[in-house]
């Protein structure tokens, strides 16, 4: 899983249109832009964090000299660390900063919604948004299942197809 800076006015922008149209939250029609700008603000910061990590994450393997195999789990040390959500943890993480972020907001004017409910809505899209890679890995592989996977033509042509699609749907990180 991960967020792509091209989704986050998306991400941010159904979100506060799910939460609206449910009832969930109420914002003044001109105010709408405002509380999208505050969840992309928390979307921004999450995926500044999330580098962060991950560099200290690298430093760390090559200071260390340890197997790059192992970046997802001294990361997710790093995330503990912090508090920060990373990986299976990045939703429920991210859910809890935005209803935060929507109950600090000023430009909410009110949030009728349980904190379990306004949850799940977010988990809902999040989860919508968040599994791209996971589709874009099924699409590249569709694509180039003429080539017999594990070798280099296959990695090759697997990355630039990858690349390809990421262009064209606005995901370049």
């Amino acid at each position: 899983m991960r967020l792509y800076q091209g989704k986050v006015t998306p991400v941010a922008q159904e979100m506060v249109q799910q939460l609206s149209s449910t009832g969930d939250i109420e914002v003044l029609p001109e105010m709408v832009s405002e509380v999208v700008l505050d969840i992309e603000s928390v979307l921004r910061e999450y995926i500044r964090a999330d580098r962060e990590v991950t560099d200290r994450a690298r430093d760390k393997i090559s200071k260390d000299g340890l197997e790059f195999n192992q970046v997802n789990k001294i990361k997710q040390q790093i995330a503990d660390e912090r508090g920060f959500g990373v990986g299976d943890r990045a939703v429920a993480y991210l859910t809890k900063q935005i209803t935060e972020a929507l109950y600090h907001s000023r430009h909410v004017e009110e949030v009728y919604a349980e904190d379990h409910v306004i949850h799940r809505a977010l988990r809902d899209v999040l989860n919508r948004h968040l599994h791209v890679d996971e589709n874009l890995d099924k699409e590249v592989r569709n694509r180039i299942k003429n080539l017999q996977e594990g070798t280099q033509t296959w990695e090759i042509e697997y990355q630039k197809v990858m690349q390809d699609l990421r262009r064209l749907k606005g995901l370049d990180a």
